[in-house]
């Protein structure tokens, strides 16, 4: 019997149920502990995985929503077996604590869940029926039946800073599964044993499901050419992607220029503003400063909500809030990255900061290989709407504070902002009237918009939004968290005087 409580990475991808060898591996590049060799993914891997989703959309778009939950719920259940290979594996190549990895793989297993609960319930399917009028006059109206259906087989691209919920089984995967649409991961190669363990619990749940082998394949690795390959094979009807905006923005383009253009649903970058009104710096400030450190050093900075910038008023509240944010920095010991490139580049967006005149360092320190130390700055408006560099997110626990004059200057600064993944208000009763004119302008910057609390940690349920206008995400009328990003992966199909005997299952009356 299989011990799924220890695991050696055999390295394989994962296409149409079978584990297949490259002719050339990468060797991963632990935190701690062991480094094991993967094979490099190539465009004939992925022409082979394309292939065989579209052939298995041909069966696993057409069963049954409870055939399909019963393997979300198998996946999920497979997961949870695998519970502490997962953590040690994943521990040993993101450097992220354990209790982290726990926190994920619940939310990961979770949203596995939360789907199969609810395409059982049917109100995605959105269905209508405008019943046939033949006596209407001067002309009658057909019978016309609507419902959702699943767009073809969907590319994923896993995330560097979740090696669970945002990878191999992560929301994407889960929805488009849920959808009824197979799914094409290229793993990530910053946690390819991470990405084979879990492609190993969902093998095992197409097996026991009796699903199509073709439904899931995992590619590791590879070059630009493969996720170049994945994304413009006739195939793939979608992609869904969480990463960098030099990197997301290339695979948009590719998606665009393909002949026939297919949907990026990209997560490309996010400085999530948090204001702080005046009524509320005053009352709370120092608190405000000290929760905002927290957030902003979380998980070393690297979540796609981290709060990277602070508006506050100038005078002595504001100076309070930003010394009790500089008091709680200095006390965080430095935190190990997820991978040397994501260091490096954590330390080229310091420098951008470093010595430029219209930024007021506040506390700088020095961040040495794979560890990240926590950096403070400060700026002001005026310099902050001419300066587009200061608004570039960095990924890790950096924050910028950008001071207004008053009310007028706060609200020309958020209408200043880009597009975002959310924003926050920190405001007291008396910060009532400021907050009703600053919320038109949020809203239109923002996916989320948060009242006293910050952003980092994303609730997974039917309300939540994550998405936001471009750069924060793609297609700002989509979400990558919560029961409606199943909607990515559908499209609506009319049926017109339809016999029941040949609509789909979820259409019969």
């Amino acid at each position: 019997m299989l011990d799924k409580s220890t695991f050696t990475p055999h390295g394989k991808h994962l296409i149409a149920g079978e584990w297949v060898a490259g002719e050339t591996t990468f060797s991963s590049e632990p935190a701690h502990g062991p480094a094991h060799d993967f094979s490099v993914g190539t465009p004939a891997l992925v022409d082979r995985a394309c292939e065989a989703a579209e052939d298995a959309f041909w069966t696993y778009a057409y069963s049954s929503r409870d055939d399909r939950a019963k393997f979300l719920n198998a996946i999920a259940d497979e997961i949870e077996a695998r519970a502490e290979a997962i953590t040690e594996i994943g521990t040993q190549e993101t450097g992220l604590p354990e209790a982290r990895l726990q926190g994920e793989r619940g939310r990961t297993t979770g949203q596995l869940r939360l789907f199969a609960e609810h395409i059982l319930k049917g109100d995605y399917l959105d269905r209508r029926h405008d019943k046939a009028l033949p006596d209407r006059k001067p002309l009658p109206r057909p019978d016309l039946k609507m419902v959702q259906r699943p767009i073809g087989p969907v590319a994923v691209f896993g995330a560097s800073n979740f090696p669970l919920a945002f990878s191999t089984a992560g929301g994407d995967t889960a929805a488009a599964l849920a959808a009824g649409c197979p799914v094409v991961v290229k793993g990530h190669s910053a946690h390819p044993g991470t990405g084979e363990i879990v492609a190993e619990a969902i093998h095992a749940a197409i097996q026991s499901c009796g699903m199509p082998a073709g439904v899931f394949s995992l590619i590791q690795g590879g070059k630009r050419d493969v996720g170049t390959a994945l994304v413009q094979h006739p195939r793939i009807k979608a992609v869904g992607f969480t990463g960098s905006l030099g990197g997301g923005r290339a695979l948009f383009d590719l998606c665009a220029q393909r002949d026939e253009p297919i949907p990026f649903f990209g997560e490309l970058g996010s400085v999530n503003p948090m204001f702080l009104l005046p009524e509320a710096a005053k009352a709370r400030g120092k608190a405000i400063g000290e929760g905002w450190a927290g957030s902003l050093t979380m998980g070393a900075g690297q979540f796609c909500t981290n709060p990277g910038i602070a508006v506050v008023e100038t005078g002595p509240d504001g100076d309070a809030f930003v010394k009790a944010a500089a008091e709680a920095l200095k006390g965080v010991q430095t935190q190990c990255m997820l991978t040397d490139g994501i260091a490096n580049a954590y330390k080229d967006g310091k420098s951008r900061f470093d010595g430029r005149n219209a930024v007021k360092p506040v506390l700088t320190t020095d961040s040495e290989g794979r560890n990240a130390s926590p950096n403070l700055y400060e700026t002001d408006a005026a310099n902050y709407l001419q300066d587009h560099a200061l608004g570039e997110e960095v990924f890790g626990p950096l924050g910028l504070v950008v001071r207004v004059l008053g009310s007028d200057e706060m609200l020309e600064l958020a209408k200043g902002f880009e597009g975002q993944l959310t924003a926050t208000l920190h405001m007291d009763e008396g910060d009532t009237d400021r907050a009703r004119t600053l919320v038109p302008v949020l809203e239109r910057k923002a996916g989320r918009i948060l009242v006293n609390g910050f952003p980092t940690g994303v609730e997974v349920a039917d309300a939540m939004v994550h998405g936001g206008p471009y750069p924060a995400s793609t297609n700002f009328g989509a979400t990558s968290v919560g029961t409606l990003s199943i909607r990515r992966f559908l499209r609506p199909v009319c049926f017109q005087n339809m016999p029941d005997a040949i609509l789909p299952d979820d259409l019969r009356s």
